[in-house]
């Protein structure tokens, strides 16, 4: 059974609705003060926003955009603690729209890793199993970079800070040392780019690395480059990452996770499905119930869509309808997801 440590999920992970005023505000409500929030507008067709603790206040990244990491003054202005605060940014806080925010919580601390032969700036939480981790590139094909988490990550999120260019993604699910993007569809070789890359087989309980490319590569270890990561280890009975394959059936595939998801996102990794880029988003806040659950795509500004495509249980999440995005028969798709109550534990999870 799935025991778990983490007796209340909702301590290390919450989803947070709430509405635009058009005017600086507090977010209150999630229960602790995060050190990464990541929100969209639900009604809107806006970015993707991403903020967090160890790179400051108004330094933004989209999960839609291969942009540079900007400075944006009138999006998050604080991480306060029990929420956070905004500013009057329309990606943030249109007057009477909706906005969903995902919060995370590493440590509201910052600390020098000298774990790889880079030394990051980490903010960790080793009982989540989650980090930020902020380093410098050194311009070396065989450099390593501390991550604070104690044991391998299962899936990474990295993205150049001062570079146009692609989001990385490595999960334990994929094909040796493939990668995936925000931006493009299915997985590829990370040697097929000419810097080479992230490599999910050469991570360890201390280090993430790259390599098989140029020494100097702006993908992920660029000499005077700056990166920003966000590095996750899966937790019995609070997290999850793993893989499924679709039926192509409404009455899809079941995944079992060990917990009642309070978030999910998929990817189709197929090499034979190209055509399919979404990362699709599901929680538990923004409720339509099963199996018309509200999804976004990470990899779109697309307002919230309604469909009934998805039950979240106690024990998992069941697929529901044949959308290439999630169920297409015989096709692989990776996932990760964070639980809203354990399946077993002092609150044990219920159906919904």
């Amino acid at each position: 059974m799935a025991y778990t440590t983490i007796k209340k999920p909702s301590d290390y992970f919450n989803t947070k609705l709430y509405t635009g005023n058009g005017t600086s505000q507090s977010i209150t409500g999630v229960g602790f003060q995060p050190d990464l929030v990541w929100t969209k507008s639900r009604t809107e067709a806006r970015g993707h926003n991403l903020m967090d603790a160890v790179r400051g206040t108004s330094s933004w990244l989209g999960t839609n955009s291969t942009s540079a990491e900007q400075n944006v003054t009138t999006g998050i202005t604080s991480f306060d603690s029990n929420g956070f605060s905004i500013g009057t940014g329309a990606d943030f806080n249109n007057n009477s729209q909706n906005y969903v925010s995902w919060n995370w919580l590493a440590s509201n601390t910052t600390a020098s890793n000298t774990d790889g032969s880079i030394t990051s700036t980490v903010t960790a939480n080793t009982t989540s199993g989650f980090s930020i981790v902020k380093y410098t590139g050194d311009g070396t094909n065989t450099a390593t970079i501390g991550h604070g988490l104690g044991v391998t990550p299962s899936m990474v999120i990295m993205k150049p800070l001062d570079y146009v260019g692609a989001w990385w993604i490595t999960h334990k699910n994929l094909s040796t040392d493939n990668v995936l993007e925000f931006n493009t569809n299915a997985q590829v070789s990370y040697s097929s780019f000419g810097g080479g890359g992230l490599r999910q087989s050469q991570y360890t309980s201390l280090v993430i690395t790259g390599g098989a490319g140029s020494s100097n590569s702006n993908l992920w270890n660029q000499s005077g480059q700056n990166y920003i990561a966000y590095c996750f280890a899966e937790k019995q009975g609070f997290s999850k990452f793993g893989s499924y394959t679709g039926n192509g059936s409404t009455d899809g595939t079941f995944v079992y996770t060990g917990f009642k998801p309070a978030f999910v996102i998929v990817k189709c990794s197929s090499s034979d499905q190209t055509g399919n880029a979404w990362w699709i988003m599901y929680d538990n806040k923004r409720i339509g119930y099963n199996s018309d659950n509200r999804h976004l795509g990470a990899n779109s500004n697309d307002a919230e869509y309604t469909a009934n495509s998805i039950d979240l249980l106690s024990n998992g999440f069941k697929l529901r309808d044949t959308n290439s995005s999630r169920n297409v028969n015989g096709a692989t798709y990776i996932y990760m997801a964070f639980a809203e109550e354990p399946l077993v534990g002092d609150n044990p999870a219920t159906a919904r």
